[in-house]
């Protein structure tokens, strides 16, 4: 059957660069859509032969909003090949700044890349449909939005002695420990913080009401959910084991240790991406699609463990509508806020914490595995690196297997349902094109994680018909 394709390239407001493409019958409908990674990284392959004391400052150089995460992560991998449990004060001062990436990324992700969308309008102009746009219609909201992300930002400052790519935690610990001057100084920031984070909730749920006919087309579809649980079963970041949940809400896999993951999730490959397909092994591929993230771990945990976190995470559980999984991904953007709300209560309880200002930092060893995985939960879900080294502590082996990556195939999913929505195969919107790029959006993906777009980078759609004539052209 004769068909045509429509190409949104790039998609704007995501940190990295792709493009999504749209196939369309001979009566244009849409028949399938498919969201594409269109640039390649190979940190697996060029980290082989590096010295394992190397691979935190490599390996944060992955992204350029997470770099914590995967500097905390690649540093647990250091732990296990060492063989060391290591000391209370470092475990408390890396839970920290894994919080802290937290709340700077899902700050910039809410009031910097989605906001702009739902306060200024779908179908808004998209040279204003931006960060700017919104200074300019509401410029309190703006900076606080702003302030939120800086507040993050100054931890990992204080913690790391800089904001992007630190070196600051190693192997068997971290190199420096909390000043109580500096500890004094972010315990300042958590009033404010607490009441943007407040701010941003109420705000949301007026945009639920808002756009209350449009939510159920972004993502809605049952799928695993996968993250890591404390042993109560509690929200978890940065220990834990991992928990499978289905779109049901059954737990049909539980403390499942992190460095058994390769026994649970495989990954697959297609032509059409750089971006690797992971997937859960007893159901195959692609029926093992799972998401992780926000909306995954406010789903799979029993419980959050502070006041205000739990509060809201039982009003999100209520979505559902007498369900016990909350499936549509629009409400990443819902989890994601409660996850804000409870990095700065955490936060301000860890610094209050005795043990935090300890000065027993780091356990001293050297070889003892030549294998070690470390698992953290970035601010996009669960993330893994997992490293063989030699003798010499030389990388013989790495495979990183990244949040955005096992979001895949529900991104995939997400793009087809809103397409099948939306599109109209003899007219092209802003409208339409924008809606698209906001249900990858849900997901926050970190793709590069180097650049960034603000909604004004060169767009060029069109839609050819069967015959190869064009039906619609639009620019941006």
């Amino acid at each position: 059957m004769p068909t045509s394709t429509i190409t949104i390239n790039p998609v704007t407001r995501i940190e990295g660069h792709a493009k999504i493409t749209i196939q369309l019958d001979e009566k244009g409908i849409a028949q399938d859509a498919r969201f594409h990674v269109n640039e390649f990284r190979g940190f697996e392959k060029f980290c082989e032969g590096r010295v394992l004391w190397e691979m935190g400052g490599i390996t944060s150089r992955i992204c350029g909003i997470c770099p914590t995460s995967h500097l905390v992560t690649s540093a647990k991998a250091g732990d296990a090949i060492l063989s060391v449990t290591i000391p209370e004060t470092a475990q408390a001062l890396r839970r920290i700044i894994t919080l802290a990436q937290w709340l700077q990324s899902h700050a910039l992700s809410f009031f910097h890349l989605s906001s702009p969308d739902f306060l200024l309008g779908f179908d808004s102009d998209p040279a204003k449909r931006n960060i700017f746009g919104l200074i300019a219609s509401d410029k309190e909201f703006a900076k606080r939005g702003i302030r939120l992300r800086k507040f993050g930002q100054e931890i990992i400052e204080v913690l790391g002695s800089r904001r992007i790519h630190t070196p600051w935690a190693v192997a068997g610990g971290v190199r420096e420990p909390l000043e109580p001057a500096k500890r004094d100084y972010l315990l300042n920031w958590i009033p404010e913080a607490k009441e943007t984070a407040r701010l941003a909730l109420d705000t949301l749920k007026k945009i639920h009401v808002k756009f209350e006919k449009d939510i159920p087309n972004y993502g809605n579809f049952r799928s695993l959910y996968v993250g890591l649980v404390a042993p109560d079963g509690a929200l978890e970041y940065y220990d834990g084991t991992l928990r499978v949940m289905d779109g049901d809400g059954n737990i049909i896999a539980d403390k499942v240790n992190p460095s058994d993951f390769h026994e649970y999730f495989g990954e697959a490959t297609e032509e059409w991406s750089y971006l690797k397909f992971p997937y859960y092994k007893p159901l195959g591929y692609a029926k093992g699609m799972y998401r992780v993230g926000p909306l995954a771990r406010v789903n799979i945990c029993d419980y959050i463990d502070t006041p205000l976190a739990e509060a809201e995470r039982k009003q999100f559980k209520a979505l559902a509508g007498g369900a016990s999984v909350v499936n549509n991904s629009f409400y990443y953007h819902y989890a994601r806020l409660i996850e804000i709300l409870f990095s700065v209560e955490k936060i301000e309880q860890l610094l209050q914490d005795p043990v935090t200002m300890g000065q027993n930092i780091r356990a001293k060893a050297m070889i003892n595995q030549l294998h070690g995985i470390g698992a953290s939960e970035a601010p996009r879900g669960t993330l893994f690196h997992d490293y063989t080294v030699t003798e010499d502590a030389l990388l013989s082996r790495v495979d990183l297997v990244i949040a955005t990556a096992q979001n895949n195939l529900a991104m995939n999913r997400t793009v087809r349902q809103l397409a099948l929505q939306y599109l109209d195969g003899a007219k092209v919107t802003e409208g339409l094109l924008n809606r698209i790029e906001a249900g990858i959006r849900c997901f926050d993906p970190c793709l590069s994680c180097s650049t960034h777009a603000i909604g004004m980078m060169p767009l060029h759609v069109q839609v050819v018909g069967p015959e190869n004539n064009v039906l619609c052209d639009v620019r941006r």
